[in-house]
Formats: structure tokens, sequence, C-alpha cells
């Protein structure tokens, strides 16, 4: 299911989308102003979702300081996320071709200079998001071994800054998924709880100013959702989109944390997503076919077994769907015709 698919995607290394401005901790700032400028307006872009232009500003960036990765790796991070939000397949040759370059750039700035906390966040960023891509893709323990690399810079990147506010992002997020995923491994003298060590670092990192404090507040609200603290994923995915409203990124989440709280709200959310992709993805059904499914399943919920039903048959004919398409809703297909079924029963 797209939206277990979304809550788990959450949980590894480090998402993407953007920057928010927080002003209570001091900011993460480049020393060279161009390159801060450059990143902060690319991110901003990206979780506007107008990628084009955030390719743009990050193939600039890649040209005019060719001497950094930061280009590389933000626009191998704009094209995951172009096909994370459309539902579209990620251009893997693209994606790991720009990464891969930005981790072999960065292991030999690291290795002019190991002291550098900037050259080693380089490392620790393209680490980060290979590892990501991984997990996307299905393949956990390289991810998980990758991660780990990641996750290694950023903690020695603590060592002589404790107030690098990006290395807190990752390391909250990594901290708090992985000891979730290893519960079931409890018994092993190797594992250990640190989901409140993962929590202390998310919420300390969403008031900083860094450019990836939107990873700790997105990471932070599907924390919250999956420890079933509601109102606090609501509360943070509103104060986020007070920043950025049009983030599908926040809605999904706060929607997904509505659904447990006020089902009108949740729907009036996912129709408010569903209807903001641009037309030229009118032929895309993955996103389309999830969102109704999700109304019709809070519908349900209400007791309003005539709207619920309404969406399921909207979904159920549909004509010319790809057969690849088919093929991965298939199982999410299946639940529409259970769900239309049961309640037709019950009219």
């Amino acid at each position: 299911m797209l939206e277990i698919a979304r809550l788990v995607r959450s949980k590894i290394i480090l998402l993407f989308f953007v920057f928010l401005t927080y002003t209570e901790l001091p900011a993460q700032k480049y020393p060279d102003a161009q390159v801060d400028s450059l990143l902060r307006i690319g991110i901003k872009h990206i979780i506007n979702q107008d990628f084009t232009t955030a390719k743009e500003v990050f193939n600039y960036l890649n040209k005019e300081y060719q001497n950094l990765p930061l280009g590389k790796i933000y626009l191998a991070a704009n094209k995951i996320a172009e096909a994370y939000d459309y539902a579209q397949d990620f251009d893997e040759t693209y994606i790991l071709k720009n990464l891969e370059s930005a981790k072999e750039q960065s292991e030999k700035l690291v290795e002019v200079d190991e002291d550098n906390i900037w050259f080693r966040y380089f490392y620790g960023l393209a680490e980060g998001y290979i590892s990501y891509y991984e997990a996307i893709e299905g393949s956990w323990f390289s991810a998980l071994s990758t991660g780990i690399n990641s996750i290694s810079e950023f903690e020695k990147i603590l060592i002589k800054d404790k107030d690098f506010y990006e290395a807190y992002i990752a390391i909250g997020t990594f901290e708090y998924w992985k000891s979730r995923k290893l519960e079931f491994m409890d018994w092993l003298p190797f594992t250990s709880d640190t989901k409140n060590i993962g929590i202390d670092r998310l919420s300390v990192a969403i008031d900083s100013s860094s450019y990836n404090s939107h990873l700790a507040i997105n990471s932070l609200i599907w924390v919250y959702i999956d420890q079933r603290k509601y109102e606090d994923a609501i509360k943070v995915a509103e104060k986020a989109l007070n920043e950025f409203p049009q983030s599908r990124t926040f809605k999904w989440g706060l929607a997904r944390a509505y659904e447990e709280e006020n089902s009108l709200r949740s729907i009036e959310l996912y129709l408010d997503i569903l209807h903001s992709y641009p037309d030229s993805l009118k032929e895309n059904y993955k996103n389309e076919i999830t969102l109704k499914h999700l109304i019709a399943q809070q519908y349900a919920k209400l007791g309003d077994k005539e709207k619920a039903i309404q969406f399921c048959d909207e979904i159920l004919s549909m004509k010319n769907i790809p057969k690849k398409t088919l093929d991965e809703l298939s199982g999410r297909l299946e639940r529409i015709k259970s769900l239309k079924n049961e309640l037709s029963k019950k009219s």
C-alpha cells in the first residue's frame, strides 16, 4: 500500500524535499554566501513541487561550483522527490550516477582535509541519499550498511561541532527507525532501544535553520503517527504547512494523522492532494487510485456507505490502466473490491 510505503520510506536515513525557516537555533550556513543561497532557493523549490526550477538551480550550482558535490547530490534528490511525488518510476541511472560521483568527490575532499566538517557533511549526505534510494528500491540490507556509514560521518561531525544540526536530523531519523525495525530482535546483545534518542535529536533539529530541517519535521510527523501520538503529529504538520501551505509532503502526513482524529478533515486533505497534481499526470493512476481508496475508507468509517461506494466505483470503472500499474496495485484493487462488496451487503 502506498500510504504504508510512504511511512516506511520516511523511516530511512534521509528524506529530501525542503528547507523551513525557524529562528530558535543558530542558522546552518555554508561559508560561501552564494552556495548557501542556491541551496536554500533550490530546496525551497523542491518542497513547493517546482521540480523544473529546482533542477535549473542545482544545475547552475553544479556548473559554477564543480569543486563541490552539492549540485550532484541535490540533482539526485530532486529527481527522487519528483518521481516519488508523482508515483513514477525512478531514473536509477541518473540518480546513482550523480550520487556515486558526489560520494567519490566527497571522499577526495575528506582525504585532502579530514578535519573539514563540511567535507565530512558532503560525504555523509551522499551516503545517506544512496542509502535512502536503496531502501525505497527494497535493498534493505544494503541500505542499512550504507546508512551506518552515513551516520558514522555525522557522529564524527558532532564530536567537532555539537551545534551542527544537519547531523541531528540524520542520526535522529536513523536511530528511531533502526530501533523500531529491529524490535523483534531485542533479545540479541547488539540491539538496543534508541527510539527516544532519535526523537530527542529530531525534536532539537526541527527548531534549527539548517538546510534540511524539513527532514526532522517530516520524520517526526511519521514517528508520532507510528507511536499513535496523532495530536502531536498534527501540530508538527500544521506548523510546517503554515510555512508551505501547498506541500503535498506535509499534507500526506497531516491527512494520515487526521484519519484517527477527524475523518472529515482527513478526506478534505486527501481531496486537496488529489486535485493538486498537474494535468500532465492525468494518465498516472497510482496516486488517484490510492487517494480515492483512502477517501473511501474514511467515508466507510463515518458510516457514509453511499459516498464510500461511489469512490470505490470511480476506481473500479477506470479504463486503460497500464498493466504495470495494475500489477503494482493488484493488492489494493482487491481490497477496494472487498470494501465495496462489504458495504454493498450492508446497504
